[in-house]
């Protein structure tokens, strides 16, 4: 009788869902591609891509934010640069170079910072606009910016060149097949504790925040509580992208804090479909490699060629490269416990029958 009950709620699952998800299968896919890259690739794209392994960790901090919570950042270079300037200067001014302490505290660092600026923009007496948390933003990137470049003490314009290379006990970690498997473990960790967060209950009410804030609130949520923690743990998660960027790239400058990184990372999100976690790693893989290859064989153009892309698939396919892939319905998902199949007669029956005295 159990096993009849077990086939029967199999039988109906699959006749609801009536379609095999995709988004299982296309990460199921990159991690394959991504665990195997670098036996097959010469070394300078081993390094490519694993400097695109680090955005693609850079551009789901964004998706977190925007694209779960409809908090619109156009700062998260400002966590990004923050942390890789703090990751330079504890090796530089105090010779810490373990990756032990250098990632945990670019994380650090990322946070405090987001969380910082999270306080000032999102818990304020009266709810913010989207607008006024985007021009805040936007604000504390370029001021971030302008400050680094005006700073002795940063190296100004020159930024902080010849970082020393992380390490792990007496072993050296530098660019290649190494860093690129720390940036793989690293991004899939990250990508796995951020499915499992907006798949959970305060997921869904993320995205109740995101949809009809003024409903969730009456409901009895702290909204602005709530758009302040998913903001700082974007902000870790991008600080910890920016430690790993700074020592895979052995160099931190201004625009690693700037608006024009910042603004990147939103186009990285909208080219591959906010809301989806996957397309945002997408959306750095196919804009990456796409302007690798244009600058390699049009380097006049290449630019204007990128930008034209850019703009098409953001007019005509506003849920980005992941909307062609699947449907409105998967990329929204499902949330929290799955629901509870409905009871035939005779589950019923037999429920009584092991209830009564």
């Amino acid at each position: 009788m159990a096993d009849e009950s077990v086939a029967s709620s199999a039988h109906r699952s699959v006749s609801t869902s009536g379609r095999i998800a995709i988004i299982p299968i296309v990460e199921v896919a990159l991690l394959a591609i991504f665990a195997v890259l670098p036996l097959v690739l010469q070394d300078y794209l081993t390094i490519f891509v694993t400097r695109v392994l680090i955005l693609a960790l850079l551009a789901l901090s964004f998706d977190l934010v925007w694209g779960y919570a409809g908090i619109l950042s156009f700062g998260q270079a400002l966590f990004f640069g923050s942390a890789g300037y703090g990751g330079a200067l504890l090796a530089r001014d105090l010779g810490i170079t373990s990756i032990f302490i250098l990632l945990p505290a670019s994380l650090i660092i990322g946070f405090i910072v987001s969380l910082a600026l999270g306080g000032f923009l999102l818990l304020g007496r009266h709810p913010p606009t989207t607008m006024f948390v985007a021009l805040g933003t936007l604000t504390g990137s370029y001021a971030a910016d302008r400050l680094a470049r005006g700073w002795y003490y940063l190296g100004g314009q020159n930024g902080i060149p010849s970082i020393p290379a992380m390490t792990a006990g007496s072993y050296e970690l530098v660019e290649g097949p190494v860093f690129y498997y720390l940036a793989f473990a690293t991004l899939l960790l990250t990508y796995l504790l951020c499915r499992f967060l907006v798949r959970s209950q305060l997921g869904l009410a993320l995205v109740g925040v995101r949809e009809h804030e003024a409903r969730i609130a009456f409901f009895g949520y702290r909204v602005q509580r709530l758009k302040a923690i998913v903001f700082s743990l974007a902000g870790a998660i991008a600080g910890l992208a920016g430690g790993l960027y700074a020592f895979h790239e052995g160099f931190v400058g201004p625009n690693m804090l700037g608006v024009v990184l910042s603004t990147q990372i939103v186009l990285y999100a909208l080219f591959g479909g906010v809301g989806t976690l996957i397309g945002a790693v997408i959306g750095v893989i196919a804009i990456e490699i796409v302007g690798f290859w244009l600058a390699d064989n049009y380097q006049q153009i290449w630019p204007i060629v990128l930008g034209f892309l850019l703009l098409m698939i953001i007019l005509f396919r506003p849920s980005g490269l992941i909307g062609i892939l699947v449907s409105e319905r998967e990329r929204v998902g499902t949330f929290g416990r799955p629901p509870r199949t409905p009871r035939t007669a005779q589950e019923a029956q037999d429920e009584g029958k092991h209830a009564a005295p």
